[in-house]
């Protein structure tokens, strides 16, 4: 494909999610405020903005959250998006997703996410980066799936570049990106059962209704560190 085929093909998916940017923008009102977390300098005397984490994985984070200009990669359960998601559009972060059509919003919305503040790009093509390169011009949480891939370094700097220039935070999942800030894993370590209305199931009764994360945190200014996460139809809590 020319240049120049290539360019006709890309410019609708730009003006549409440029238009997309301008709803969200539109019916969220402004971004989250950027405040720091409180919980101490970081090498260079400074508490970097931060975006919203669940309550109970911020203390696995440097400064309580995710640092905005920094990428972040992360793997393993769903879940564990869904939370951050939910976490980050509830407190004002306007959000994108980029390349994971099978993640549902309904149980984002359930653990709290404000949906009017979150942009979907289910397909977003043959380069989901690319879209994710629009994106951070206009949103604060950009999550994007790299189905896969190995993002070469030269390329990893240029977003890292653009993630910093506009304050906002890169959450790539699937793939593997050299030089991210942090790296988020997370494994269902139990289930829980239930029935509606019922304080307690008997075991082998009811349907599944939660289930614990083991979320670990690897950065590269602090030892690995671990959590643990109550997910389900309507909370996002600590287990013990």
């Amino acid at each position: 494909m020319g240049e120049a085929a290539a360019t006709a093909e890309v410019g609708p998916t730009v003006a549409q999610l440029r238009q997309a940017m301008a709803r969200v923008g539109a019916s969220a009102g402004t971004a989250a405020q950027r405040v720091d977390s409180g919980t101490g300098p970081g090498e260079d005397g400074l508490v970097p903005d931060v975006l919203a984490v669940p309550a109970t994985l911020a203390e696995l984070f440097p400064h309580g959250g995710l640092a905005r200009g920094s990428v972040v990669s992360a793997s393993g359960a769903g879940s564990l998006l869904l939370a951050m998601i939910a976490a980050s559009s509830a407190e004002g972060a306007q959000v994108a997703v980029v390349g994971l059509g099978r993640l549902s919003m309904l149980a984002a919305a359930e653990m709290g996410a404000d949906l009017s503040r979150v942009a979907l790009v289910a397909d977003p093509g043959a380069d989901p980066l690319q879209i994710a390169t629009i994106l951070l011009d206009g949103m604060d949480l950009v999550v994007v799936n790299l189905r896969g891939a190995s993002v070469p370094p030269s390329r990893a700097k240029v977003l890292a570049a653009r993630a910093r220039r506009n304050s906002s935070v890169l959450l790539v999942v699937d793939g593997r990106w050299p030089g991210a800030a942090a790296h988020l894993s997370a494994r269902v370590s139990g289930y829980r059962r239930g029935v509606p209305g019922a304080v307690e199931a008997r075991c082998g009764y009811g349907r599944i209704n939660g289930w614990d994360l083991a979320v670990s945190l690897r950065s590269r200014s602090r030892p690995p560190r671990s959590a643990r996460l109550v997910t389900g139809a309507a909370r996002v809590g600590r287990v013990g």
